[in-house]
């Protein structure tokens, strides 16, 4: 064994194979180095029978365990001819071995007997070595590591140049799924939903113990009080690469589920929306390129476009499953449908004929884009989607599976306008949460300053756009300059050190109340600001984290700030406001 593991352990270290993750290659590592004699046969009703023959010899005792009265050969017939060459002019007869080869020995011979090895047949020309192989991490030592030894020894050649190591299911305990315990889910029960008392009756259906079916009903009661509800093959599939980080094991949660199969209804109503709003006969635009003629929102929601599209090709390239799932789901959720969607109504609504053409044009584009991005991850309802949009004048694609799917381009990237849009986020996002903080709910009315005409002109401009993302309690909103004296009885939050938003609060709240409830949180953010520092200036700790972690510690500090700043400037108007009462 060692000559097959150290040739083996050459390939992955010298490239010809990259195992991902790195912990499997690690682990690949382990198992080749200290690699133990291996012991072929295996005595079962199937598989490869081993094609040795003992050869008897009449007339006298042989011994079975002396390798001499043993011969092998592809047939019987070449058997024979080693036999009688042996032991030439005696009379024997040949009594095959009656064990099979070992299951991963008849296992590592695959990808290249299945292709009509040992002959050079055009299939073994031509499709040898194959290119990604995707196994679990439990067999990689049992199954991957024997067809790498076998494709070098036999043909010279690995068998093929990337292996990647998949998670494996557990149940919601952390427990490996097994008929015997009578946690294993039926994924035709997620996607089509099934009852508890369904649940039990499977458990009847097998050879369970009633020891274990008792546990097993326990197990169903607990996990799935009120059944498994209907998830769909897209939010299943979707959830099993969301939970695909390499190597390692998944807790299977139906919960985490069900609420993709909500985000499947998010991506229906989106397009919906779409087609609702294309005008009757409406062919896009031959390239789904800018005009020129694009509104701020509109250019950036094609940059964000751009931008994820760029982000999930390189974390697909580099088999980061979880992360290109991620990247999809936050441009559907967070960039097209809570923003540009929302934003877009207004402009249907109160835009010109050649801006209601222009954000169209860009609906479309984007969610095109969108439906082709999710499809690895969401075939059916993307397919479903796809088909019921219009094409783009010459396009015969017959289905999004042959679609080119979404690249990076220059053209929509704008840095530029997604800081400009930022402000108009921050504002709504601003308004929003005094909104929810102060429960107003109805007739709200809020001012937006700006301290640099750059920023102001920016919010004037889409001084729809933020009412529209502020949600239909917001009913009046103004914009002010750097000169204009700040609003009093207000209540504040601080966007950034350009922008500002205020919501009047006056006669609508209890003064000394809120004082005191701000007065509480400015301490609980204090505190938690001040905690942040310390961590952040502990010694050493830069240097210890990663470059990822130490940005988000250092964000979080931002933020407490910025809250801390919010609840200051609060508590500064509530005080004005009781002086002026």
């Amino acid at each position: 064994m060692r000559e097959l593991a150290d040739a083996s352990i050459d390939v992955v270290k010298n490239g010809e194979i990259k195992i991902r993750p790195e912990g499997a290659e690690r682990n690949y590592y382990h198992w080749m180095r200290n690699i133990n004699d291996w012991c072929l046969s295996r005595q079962l009703w199937w598989g490869h029978q081993i094609p040795a023959y003992f050869v008897k010899l009449e007339g006298q005792e042989n011994d079975e365990s002396t390798d001499d009265f043993w011969v092998v050969g592809r047939t019987e017939e070449e058997a024979k001819q080693k036999a009688e060459k042996r032991f030439p002019g005696k009379k024997y007869e040949l009594v095959r071995d009656p064990d099979c080869l070992d299951t991963w020995f008849s296992s590592g011979l695959w990808p290249f007997s299945t292709l009509g090895w040992p002959n050079k047949t055009p299939d073994f020309e031509k499709l040898y070595p194959t290119s990604v192989l995707e196994t679990g991490w439990d067999i990689l030592f049992f199954w991957v590591a024997r067809m790498i030894m076998f494709g070098l020894k036999l043909t010279g050649k690995v068998p093929f140049t990337e292996v990647y190591c998949h998670s494996l299911i557990r149940d919601s305990e952390g427990r490996k799924m097994s008929k015997s315990l009578g946690n294993v889910i039926d994924p035709v029960d997620i996607m089509e939903g099934i009852t508890l008392q369904e649940l039990h009756d499977k458990l009847l259906q097998g050879n369970l113990d009633p020891k274990e079916v008792k546990n097993a009903t326990k197990y169903q009661k607990d996990s799935f009080p009120q059944g498994i509800p209907e998830c769909g093959a897209d939010a299943l599939r979707f959830s099993l690469i969301q939970y695909t980080t390499g190597g390692g094991d998944i807790a299977f949660d139906v919960k985490v589920m069900a609420g993709y199969r909500r985000f499947c209804n998010k991506i229906y109503q989106a397009t919906k929306y779409v087609l609702g709003n294309l005008p009757e006969g409406f062919v896009p635009q031959a390239k789904g390129g800018k005009t020129g003629k694009e509104s701020l929102p509109e250019r950036w929601i094609l940059h964000k476009f751009t931008t994820a599209a760029k982000e999930v090709n390189e974390a697909l390239a580099a088999r980061e499953f979880s992360r290109s799932t991620s990247l999809a789901y936050q441009y559907w959720y967070e960039n097209l449908c809570d923003v540009y969607i929302e934003n877009s109504k207004a402009i249907i609504r109160d835009g010109t004929e050649e801006e209601k053409r222009s954000a169209v044009d860009t609906l479309y584009t984007v969610l095109e884009g969108a439906l082709c991005m999710i499809h690895p991850f969401m075939p059916f309802l993307s397919e479903e989607l796809w088909q019921r949009l219009p094409r783009r004048s010459g396009d015969k694609t017959k289905s999004i599976v042959v679609a080119a799917y979404p690249e990076y381009d220059a053209s929509l990237e704008d840095f530029e306008s997604e800081a400009a849009y930022e402000v108009i986020l921050g504002a709504s996002k601003g308004v929003r949460s005094l909104m929810s903080e102060y429960l107003i709910k109805e007739d709200a009315k809020a001012i937006v300053q700006c301290y640099d005409e750059k920023t102001y002109k920016t919010a004037a401009d889409e001084q729809a756009s933020i009412k529209s993302l502020s949600g239909k309690a917001l009913t009046n909103l103004s914009i002010i300059g750097p000169n204009d004296a700040t609003p009093t009885g207000c209540a504040v939050f601080a966007v950034s050190s350009s922008v500002a938003v205020f919501l009047e609060v006056a006669g609508r709240v209890d003064i000394d109340a809120e004082i005191t409830r701000a007065q509480q949180k400015l301490k609980k953010a204090a505190d938690g600001a001040t905690k942040q520092r310390k961590i952040l200036d502990a010694e050493g700790f830069a240097d210890k984290v990663s470059h990822s972690v130490l940005e988000a510690e250092k964000t979080k500090l931002q933020d407490l700030m910025a809250e801390q700043k919010n609840y200051e400037e609060s508590i500064a108007q509530f005080e004005k406001l009781k002086l002026g009462n």
